[in-house]
């Protein structure tokens, strides 16, 4: 089994998170592709994010009736810091491993928790972005992977405010997202400008 996993806050999924889960099943090769919500500890890098619930639900939401696209729930679940290689190795030594990450999260790894046994336990595969090369992610992760798409970038900063003002995301963001977002009345105060940029990286907690 090759399993592509795709973490961030998603707050909310959208489009560009989809894509570029769609993306790395066709091109990277891979089984399935795990949306993996970080947990509430995020919050303690001094970032305003949703509480973990509702981003595990909207992320259900939007991976229905897209085959391959699978939500899991495990740093959700699990209490303290979160770390990506203790997210990898929750999984079996068996399964083969990708990470699908934003160029730049993949040229700032060396500076995550125990890089080397992250790059070591799986693989990686890079979401392209202007402005960045093949060769200059090749020094940093020599056995990197460019994914083959368009580059992919949405503001989630942009699509809170848009639904606060009362504005349309339905070219953003999935029908059943909005439905859930609207009865929950998410996102109807102002919030701190984060961004989640696709693809949602794994960013090491500070």
């Amino acid at each position: 089994m090759h399993i592509g996993i795709l973490g961030g806050t998603f707050d909310p999924i959208h489009f560009g998170h989809l894509a570029v889960g769609e993306a790395a099943l066709a091109y990277g090769e891979l089984d399935r592709v795990l949306m993996v919500p970080a947990g509430d500890p995020w919050q303690r890098a001094g970032r305003t994010v949703t509480p973990a619930v509702h981003r595990l639900e909207m992320v259900r939401l939007g991976v229905q009736d897209r085959p391959g696209l699978e939500v899991d729930d495990r740093e959700v679940r699990r209490t303290g810091p979160t770390y990506t290689i203790d997210t990898l190795e929750s999984f079996p030594a068996t399964d083969r491993l990708s990470l699908i990450l934003g160029v730049d999260s993949a040229m700032g790894i060396r500076s995550w928790h125990r890089w080397q046994e992250v790059v070591g336990r799986a693989g990686v595969l890079v979401v392209p972005r202007p402005g960045f090369t093949a060769a200059e992610v090749a020094e940093v992760l020599p056995h990197a992977r460019s994914l083959e798409m368009e580059p992919v970038s949405i503001n989630a900063t942009t699509i809170r405010r848009r639904i606060r003002d009362g504005e349309s995301v339905a070219d953003l963001v999935p029908f059943l997202v909005i439905e859930y977002i609207a009865a929950n009345h998410l996102y109807a105060k102002p919030d701190e400008d984060d961004m989640v940029v696709a693809p949602s990286d794994m960013e090491e907690p500070s």
